[in-house]
């Protein structure tokens, strides 16, 4: 029975690690209006799905510095730009919010890649 339960918390635990990694980074400003359109349409829900889940959200101000222990490809021009770091490392980027019907079949796609 022992080793039953140890076998199944080590599966929990390196399951949990897996999806730990990942973090979905969301550059914003103050007025943006594709911002606050996210904020309206996906916002209150995305903490409750498996791609919040999965890749927890992290919101950053555009002009502020990168946070310690990110490494991206470049600094966003754009807002909302959203990027997916694994390990804090980019692994993909989605500039511009092009609506709730688009936001989540690209972050799919994005989450898939960097999961494979």
């Amino acid at each position: 029975m022992t080793r039953i339960a140890f076998a199944f918390a080590a599966l929990l635990f390196s399951a949990q690690t897996a999806l730990a990694e990942l973090q979905l980074l969301m550059f914003e400003q103050t007025g943006c209006i594709y911002c606050a359109r996210w904020n309206e349409e996906v916002g209150p829900e995305y903490s409750l799905t498996d791609e919040g889940k999965a890749a927890p959200l992290r919101r950053v101000q555009l002009r502020d510095p990168l946070p310690e222990g990110l490494s991206i490809a470049s600094h966003p021009v754009f807002t909302p730009t959203f990027i997916l770091v694994k390990d804090g490392v980019e692994t993909g980027r989605l500039e511009g919010y092009p609506g709730e019907d688009f936001f989540w079949p690209l972050l799919d796609g994005m989450l898939k890649a960097a999961t494979n």
